[in-house]
């Protein structure tokens, strides 16, 4: 059994650890992009970031002014057993947020949003975040806090499945715009998309691809793997670099998460992370060890899993086949497809026209946004 003493020790630990200590792929990623930029207020912006993180973890303090709005990823093996239950461990997930508000410090940067009221520790109602996964393995208990930043550098449509490809690089585009010319997010960031799923759940996939997968890492499936280093590629072609300066450099990567939606609809949501990435993650064993790390390692097999009852050869090895990656294209290909063929049927080739039209229009517009940011 996981005692509560420990699960409030750890989160303590790590509340410091992710307001001061830049992780590690994040940072090598920001040092790597410093070497090749040549936008000269961007330069400036990655040297100051950089300087920054050092002296940050030098004094101990938080390397950056605004600690953002602090939640917990809190993730248990099938075996885990808590002391006092999950009800002992919120309260201590809460205790810990508060203690390191004052201790760290961190910003108070929680309210009620109709009175404004503001306990001084960013504790509330609802504050902070606490979502729960489950391993089909295990005794043991993944602890992981974000410091996300809680106002923009995040938005959301509903597309439709004739939009296709086109559709959500266009939206895409749009918000990295938005996001660098209205400063609604800190630049250079890890970008998260979430394709599929309600509203909610498309919002969530999002802000946990952004947040809760390391710099370097892909998604399973091999074409989404090729969007993800396609839209990092396409994201650092618009001519914006650090804090939404001239350069190329916005995107440090991009990473693409997906659930089942509704047949008709297609919601993508996309999320800015914070150019400093704070995160923290710690595994505790019910014997006492705790193992500190960067890599949250939330999107396994198991969460990502298809099948109705878990089976870790169907789940896990027909992703990594070609053939298998290509049938979420072909799919969308052949629902497009059957789409434009019935509208034409139905109102004699006028529908075919205006979806066509529709679809020249959104390429152009890709082609157009990219070429004036980048002039």
């Amino acid at each position: 059994m996981i005692s509560i003493e420990l699960i409030q020790k750890t989160a303590e630990s790590l509340m410091d650890k992710a307001a001061i200590e830049i992780p590690s792929d994040y940072h090598n990623a920001l040092k790597k992009a410093s070497k090749t930029e040549d936008g000269e207020l961007s330069t400036f912006v990655l040297k100051a970031m950089l300087d920054n993180y050092e002296v940050a973890k030098e004094d101990r303090c938080a390397m950056c002014g605004d600690t953002g709005v602090p939640r917990w990823f809190v993730k248990l093996g099938n075996s885990a057993s808590v002391e006092g239950g999950m009800i002992a461990l919120e309260g201590a997930l809460r205790r810990a947020t508060a203690n390191a508000t004052h201790r760290v410090p961190l910003r108070p940067n929680r309210v009620h949003p109709l009175w404004r009221t503001d306990h001084n520790n960013n504790v509330g109602i609802g504050a902070p975040e606490i979502e729960y996964a489950f391993e089909p393995e295990g005794d043991w208990i993944d602890l992981i806090t974000v410091h996300k930043g809680g106002l923009f550098g995040t938005d959301y449509r509903m597309l439709f499945p004739s939009d296709g490809i086109q559709g959500i690089k266009r939206f895409y585009l749009d918000c990295l715009m938005a996001f660098g010319k209205r400063g609604l997010a800190c630049q250079p960031a890890i970008i998260g998309i979430g394709l599929g799923g309600s509203k909610d759940i498309c919002m969530g996939l999002g802000k946990r691809a952004s947040t809760l997968r390391v710099v370097g890492s892909r998604n399973p499936d091999l074409k989404i793997a090729e969007l993800e280093d396609e839209f990092k590629e396409l994201g650092n072609s618009i001519g914006m670099g650090a804090m939404g300066f001239v350069g190329k450099h916005m995107v440090i990567d991009c990473n693409i998460e997906v659930g089942y939606c509704h047949t008709g609809g297609m919601p993508m949501s996309v999320h800015a992370f914070c150019l400093s990435s704070r995160r923290a993650v710690a595994r505790l064993y019910a014997d006492g060890r705790v193992e500190y790390r960067t890599d949250p390692d939330w999107f396994t097999p198991y969460q990502r899993r298809e099948t109705v009852e878990w089976n870790p050869e169907q789940d896990i090895e027909p992703r990594s086949t070609e053939d298998t990656a290509q049938s979420t294209t072909d799919e969308l290909d052949s629902t497009q497809g059957s789409a434009q063929g019935s509208a034409q049927e139905s109102a004699q080739g006028s529908a075919q026209e205006s979806t066509q039209g529709f679809t020249q229009e959104s390429t152009h517009s890709v082609k157009t946004m990219t070429s004036e940011a980048s002039e």
